[in-house]
């Protein structure tokens, strides 16, 4: 469809019994946009992103990637369209080492034959090398070659987020949903992710995230939506956000928990 953002969320809504988790929110990203979510805790931003990602079915609007809708098709067929997610949290393969964890998500995206594995059939050996190689520039990509052999659970936390991050991006997405990706890192290491965030849009890969750290929202994104209590209250450029006394007003005046 002719002028169709990347991404569209039209009018979407969720309720949870008699509680309204996100009311009638409408915004789009471009390609190759990086658009950050923000929000006071108990905002809905998580709750709006398990809805485009298909985690939470909708109570009503709809998603739509490329004008494709999406919203009502399983979480698996979404990313098959190209959209990865992480979690606030990691969700990661604690027991094994980043290599392995690596290797998991991409047999996962493209799996090796069973009988052509056992066997060792050429096929199987390509399909082995070409893995090693994406592990490779996954783990250079995101900092942690050093680690590869390392148990992913005996890492600093830091690490596992961008490890997380890894896993996604082993996915070869279009479109990058990162929920509170600088959780849990010092001054540097947020430094550092943020520069990583630009990395991967400039590889053309469209990012969306949610965030707390609010410096590095503010210089990283190209622009911002803001949401108070399930609903839009702002829209705009990272100046206009930051001048805007409804988003001074809900970051002030709430402190509830997500």
């Amino acid at each position: 469809m002719a002028g169709e953002p990347f991404l569209a969320v039209d009018h979407i809504a969720k309720n949870f019994g008699g509680v309204k988790a996100v009311k009638d929110v409408t915004f789009t990203v471009q390609r190759g946009e990086i658009l950050g979510l923000i929000g006071p805790n108990g905002a809905g931003k998580t709750t709006t992103f398990n809805l485009i990602s298909g985690l939470l079915a909708l109570t009503g609007g709809e998603v739509r990637l490329e004008g494709q809708r999406i919203s009502g098709a399983r979480p698996d067929r979404i990313a098959s369209l190209g959209v990865a997610r992480t979690f606030q949290g990691t969700r990661i393969f604690p027991a094994l080492t980043v290599r392995e964890n690596l290797e998991t998500a991409l047999l996962a995206r493209a799996p090796v034959g069973f009988w052509a594995d056992w066997f060792g059939l050429p096929a199987a050996r390509a399909a082995h090398a070409e893995i090693s190689g994406e592990v490779a520039a996954v783990l250079d990509f995101i900092g942690l070659s050093a680690q590869m052999e390392r148990i992913a659970g005996d890492m600093p936390y830091a690490h596992q987020s961008l490890l997380g991050i890894g896993l996604a991006l082993a996915l070869k997405p279009r479109l990058l949903l990162l929920d509170e990706p600088f959780a849990g890192m010092n001054p540097n290491e947020t430094a550092g992710a943020a520069a990583m965030v630009r990395r991967i849009r400039d590889s053309g890969v469209t990012v969306l995230f949610v965030e707390h750290d609010m410096a590095a929202v503010m210089g990283i994104c190209d622009r911002i939506v803001v949401v108070d209590q399930g609903a839009k209250i702002a829209e705009g450029t990272p100046a206009e956000i930051a001048a805007n006394p409804r988003v001074i007003e809900a970051y002030l005046g709430s402190d509830e928990d997500a």
